[in-house]
């Protein structure tokens, strides 16, 4: 994939089977901590594997024993001295990156390994999906710094994931949430015994099986049936995806090979 030849300051990626790729954030000594290099180079890796129609399975990690530890409070420094817009600038900079991940149009997948804090907890609430490890642990800790739990997506994701109820007290509070309490909210689909890479790894092979053009306008309809108002809405959405995909050649290949008693051969046009 030529996504994969661009060289990054930040991160790490490869694909590690056809069409299965892993990002993992590669600030370790930092525990994986958010500067504005890693928010430029996210946002253009994810624009660039969404070009790449080989790209079925996105896996995102962090090197080390953390996830994303969030905003390098390193930086911080400067932020209460930027003007209003300045300010506003460095937002819309980091909530284009994590944005940019959630429009990627295949699956992506959190392997949550450590902690996910902050902005980190709110990467990995932009995932489609995420299992966690067994040292895995999420804090909203916006307020503890003197921020509000709104940023990054954390109130319209959280809230949808796990209630209104269960958000408010995790976020006012600032409480870190464990693997096991997560897994119970929902937060994370499970724990892994050890490594969430190797059941991300299992769980992208599974989908890897299925039409890629499925996949995708399934992914789309999930999210933007997210923001419908109404039920109406949702059914014109997704009857229009599955109007679509009865024109791929995907459709009539399944209905053949269920016929014939073999597995598909799914060419994802």
């Amino acid at each position: 994939m030529k996504a994969l030849d661009r060289q990054m300051e930040t991160l790490l990626a490869e694909e590690v089977k056809p069409g299965i790729v892993v990002v993992t954030l590669n600030r370790p000594d930092r525990y994986n901590a958010m500067t504005n290099a890693m928010f430029v180079e996210l946002e253009q890796l994810a624009w660039d594997l969404g070009a790449e129609d080989d790209l079925r399975v996105v896996i995102l990690t962090g090197a080390g024993k953390a996830f994303c530890s969030g905003y390098d409070l390193a930086d911080a420094d400067e932020l209460p001295n930027l003007g209003a817009l300045g300010m506003l600038d460095q937002q819309e900079r980091a909530a284009r990156a994590l944005a940019a991940i959630r429009s990627v149009r295949v699956p992506v997948i959190a392997a949550v390994n450590g902690a996910a804090a902050g902005g980190g907890f709110s990467l990995s609430l932009a995932a489609d999906i995420r299992i966690g490890g067994p040292a895995a642990k999420f804090n909203a800790a916006f307020v503890r710094i003197g921020l509000s739990a709104g940023d990054l997506g954390t109130s319209w994701l959280l809230t949808r994931l796990i209630g209104p109820a269960k958000t408010s007290e995790i976020c006012f509070t600032g409480r870190i949430v464990e693997a096991s309490e997560a897994e119970e909210l929902g937060l994370v689909n499970w724990v892994a015994d050890d490594d969430p890479v190797a059941d991300a790894l299992a769980l992208a092979e599974q989908i890897v099986a299925n039409s890629p053009g499925g996949v995708q306008l399934s992914k789309r309809a999930l999210q933007a049936n997210l923001e419908v108002g109404s039920y109406a809405a949702a059914l014109e959405l997704e009857n229009r995806g599955q109007a679509l995909l009865t024109r791929s050649t995907d459709m009539p290949e399944a209905l053949a090979a269920f016929k014939e008693k073999r597995p598909p051969v799914f060419q994802g046009n």
